[in-house]
């Protein structure tokens, strides 16, 4: 695995450019979980190898979110992993929400690489179109559209 972007800045000069909220998941194979982001919610890859993986969701080729995988080995001085079941589901209680991004057509990808769908897409009166999809670590993302504006 490599990145789809080019060039990747080093490991120190990316941990300083972090600002706001960021995301990092913990996951048993890298490999597969890049592979669900790429071919499920249509991830950019910044760049990924067996250990570490940074991906991106754009729209109208601007970056809207990005997060972090970290394979199990690289937490070995970190205090959570000792949290962090062996087997099972990891994210239980978490929702990743993506936005702007086609729940039909993601659970569609989702149903085509035998991926868990917890819940089909289906509008909510909070505006959205949602549908709920479980990566292989067991993570929920919650992908969505807005609904368009009713007429008053």
């Amino acid at each position: 695995m490599s990145s789809d972007t080019g060039e990747f800045p080093s490991g120190e000069d990316y941990g300083r450019s972090l600002k706001g909220f960021g995301i990092n998941l913990l996951v048993r194979d890298v490999a597969k979980t890049v592979a669900f982001s790429r071919d499920i919610l249509q991830a950019e890859i910044a760049i990924a190898d067996r250990d570490f993986a940074v991906l991106r969701h754009r729209v109208a080729g601007r970056v809207l979110a990005e997060w972090m995988l970290h394979a199990d080995a690289t937490y070995h001085s970190n205090p959570l992993l000792g949290l962090v079941p062996a087997d099972g589901p990891r994210g239980t209680g978490a929702e990743l929400r993506l936005y702007h991004l086609d729940p039909d057509q993601a659970v569609a990808r989702a149903k085509a690489g035998d991926y868990v769908v917890l819940a089909e897409p289906a509008d909510k009166p909070h505006g959205m179109r949602e549908a709920y999809i479980l990566d292989p670590d067991g993570y929920c993302w919650v992908v969505s559209l807005p609904l368009a504006k009713k007429p008053d």
